[in-house]
């Protein structure tokens, strides 16, 4: 494993780190005896940055991530967020009030069984409350040594920059992959301009540049995936001929295409979490480290997925009203 700093002054990261939403029922169901060895295994491996959020599994997923973590806690870089609230009529909010900080991150220390956050995250950015506010009220967890880095969630440039001036900004996590490359054209320059690392969720676009679903009728009833607009019939049709660039580069580094695909966001010095729920895939994603693309591969692939090749959004309409923000 290679080891970086995350921003210019955050903590050293492994290059690839561990996003663990999916193993609290998000794509189907899960096994938590599985899902804790795959954690464990992780770390076996030398990753150190695992990423949870309270709002998994309604606070599950940081339970797991607890025990999976015992006698292990010094080993890695902890990172969970708030904000993101789900209600029991399946709609959703999201609460940045300052004074809803301090008891939102005072419940993920007792779920994770830590005295400590490393890296805390605003989920998404509350349109209500000026970022400042929230910012500050998270500021003065570090204060109080609760928390030792601060990150946000699919903010916008300028958000950053008023989050920034209230307490250094240690990471900004949103969607990357080459089958989402939003963020190319704003947010990168302004995190780079900043020192803010990047970290990159669903690198893998939610298993799609893993080749690993090549039918939607395959998903399970209860797979977030099929409510998304680029699993729907056509445009997942569309955007199965891509992944046939893949393919040759795989060939040549004799890996999988998955392994290329986060090598394509590795050779831009950002930290991709894959999610996974299996140790088999951890291994695998553990091991795209050792596959380093030229600048002609690189370049044929960026091409090949460009933003306008793409069919659908990532999103549903609802819910990317809240990001970007």
């Amino acid at each position: 494993m290679r080891y970086h700093r995350l921003g210019s002054r955050g903590p050293m990261v492994s290059a690839i780190g561990l996003g663990c939403m999916t193993m609290s029922s998000v794509y189907g169901q899960s096994d938590e005896a599985e899902s804790i060895a795959t954690i464990q295994r992780a770390v076996e491996l030398g990753v150190t940055l695992v990423d949870t959020a309270d709002e998994y599994g309604d606070g599950q997923n940081e339970e797991l991530i607890g025990k999976a973590l015992a006698g292990r806690r010094d080993q890695v870089v902890l990172a969970t967020k708030f904000g993101n609230l789900h209600f029991p009529d399946g709609t959703w909010g999201v609460n940045g009030r300052p004074e809803y900080v301090a008891p939102a991150c005072e419940a993920s220390l007792r779920r994770l069984k830590t005295g400590v956050i490393d890296l805390y995250y605003l989920h998404r950015v509350d349109p209500k409350v000026p970022i400042e506010e929230t910012v500050g009220a998270m500021a003065g967890l570090v204060e109080q040594g609760k928390v030792r880095y601060l990150g946000l969630s699919e903010a916008a440039p300028s958000t950053m920059r008023r989050a920034h001036s209230v307490h250094p900004i240690t990471a900004l996590q949103s969607e990357y992959s080459l089958w989402t490359r939003d963020m190319e054209e704003d947010v990168l320059p302004a995190c780079r301009e900043l020192g803010i690392g990047f970290v990159a969720y669903c690198p893998l676009g939610r298993g799609f540049l893993a080749g690993k679903v090549r039918d939607v009728a395959t998903l399970s009833p209860d797979d977030r995936r099929r409510r998304m607009p680029r699993y729907q019939e056509e445009n997942f049709k569309k955007n199965l001929e891509l992944l046939k660039a893949l393919e040759p580069v795989a060939a040549a580094h004799r890996c999988t295409v998955a392994q290329v695909a986060l090598a394509w966001l590795l050779k831009q010095a950002v930290v991709p979490i894959p999610g996974t729920k299996r140790r088999r895939y951890v291994e695998e994603n553990a091991a795209a480290i050792d596959v380093i693309l030229d600048d002609h591969e690189f370049e044929t692939l960026s091409a090949t997925f460009a933003p306008d090749a793409i069919s659908g959004a990532r999103y549903t309409p609802e819910i990317l009203k809240r990001v970007g923000l």
